[in-house]
């Protein structure tokens, strides 16, 4: 039975996604480019949803690769994942990231001229930094292509043997209120014994951290989703419990910040603090959207189709604008809303004139085709409808 909650999920954080990327141009933290004025008090709710955001997507992702292998067999899945991956990071790479590396250079006076001009002269010049080709924030596609294809012969035998002893075990353990908390436990490993040892590079190439964390969860996520409603059933009645730990351990882990200087000790319990939160939001998020969101509407058929493209486009909208606004006289509200609306808008824009209606356009974004979409459409209507 198909899982609502998930696509609802899966759209509200990548359009959670919009909005951080629009408050990386007003913190501190490094990024591709910076309004004239920083707020360094906005990082605190950026950091909060910078704990869970990435996290959740990876664990939605492997659930979504349970129903994908239960009516494919590995070799049609692999192919898919191929078409709707790697075709889009690759034409991503060519059109949608450049523009982001040339309002840098402008920005930062390493070129001067018009676009044209940059591309594809110097577009392709070298890896970035420093070159200019570049995935940025279309990472998220080569390491979740990676993750599907390398643990695709595991997700077969587990679709498989539904009693093996692993699954067996997650389906004892989410059925008890923290039993599932047992999981935090190889995060907590990453995080205090590899992330010291391997800066967050998004180069997947030497990203030993990112690769084995989000591997994790991305594992974690098919074996929630095979133990079926074991699993919904406990995040929902325990909502309400996750949340205030939640709230808890995000507060231990900032004030741990704020008193103590960075030792060996304090990066230990702060690794803790960091897992514990991540995980009990994820379950959090899990089990309000089991409760409230389980359910179809035409807003989220649109919707769960336009998020991918969405994604793809999004952050060159919003350097663009970032270009034009970070020199004016604005204060922060209305730059936000400039920017955060203005990408949305355009995305839409893009979307519903240059995206959505054209066959041969749509797999560039990861898109199936029209009759493909309206096919899976009207089965979803007759199912919704009882017919």
């Amino acid at each position: 039975m198909r899982r609502y909650d998930l696509d609802w999920l899966r759209v509200i954080v990548f359009g959670l996604l919009i909005f951080y990327h629009v408050g990386m141009f007003f913190v501190p933290w490094g990024w591709h480019i910076k309004n004239d004025i920083i707020y360094p008090e906005l990082r605190w709710p950026m950091l909060f949803v910078n704990q869970w955001r990435l996290s959740i997507l990876f664990v939605i992702s492997g659930m979504g690769t349970y129903y994908a292998l239960s009516k494919r067999s590995g070799l049609q899945f692999s192919g898919e994942r191929i078409k709707r991956l790697f075709i889009p990071l690759v034409f991503g790479m060519a059109f949608i990231v450049p523009p982001q590396v040339y309002f840098e250079r402008l920005d930062k006076g390493q070129f001067s001229g018009g676009y044209l001009d940059f591309w594809p002269a110097y577009a392709f010049n070298g890896v970035y930094p420093a070159g200019n080709l570049s995935w940025h924030h279309l990472w998220f596609l080569p390491y979740l292509l990676v993750f599907s294809l390398v643990l695709v012969p595991v997700f077969i035998y587990l679709r498989n043997h539904p009693q093996a002893k692993l699954l067996s075990w997650v389906r004892t353990w989410a059925g008890r209120p923290f039993g599932l908390f047992w999981m935090v436990i190889p995060l907590y490993f990453w995080e205090s014994l590899v992330e010291p040892f391997f800066e967050s590079t998004h180069a997947l190439v030497g990203d030993w951290f990112n690769l084995i964390n989000y591997g994790t969860l991305f594992f974690y996520g098919f074996l929630l989703i095979s133990v079926r409603e074991t699993f919904w059933r406990t995040v929902e009645a325990n909502r309400r419990k996750y949340l205030y730990l939640g709230i808890v351990a995000f507060s231990l882990m900032v004030g741990l910040r704020q008193i103590y200087a960075d030792s060996t000790v304090v990066h230990f319990i702060e690794a803790a603090f960091k897992v514990i939160n991540t995980w009990a939001w994820i379950m959090t998020l899990f089990g309000y959207a089991a409760a409230y969101l389980n359910r179809p509407s035409g807003a989220l058929s649109y919707a769960n189709e336009a998020v991918y493209p969405f994604y793809i486009l999004h952050q060159t909208i919003t350097i663009a604008l970032g270009f034009y606004v970070m020199h004016l006289n604005w204060g922060l509200g209305a730059k936000f809303a400039f920017m955060s609306l203005g990408t949305f808008g355009f995305a839409w824009v893009l979307y519903e004139v240059g995206i959505r209606r054209w066959n041969w356009v749509r797999p560039l974004f990861g898109l199936k085709g029209i009759r493909h979409a309206t096919q899976v459409l009207q089965r979803k209507v007759k199912i919704e409808t009882g017919e």
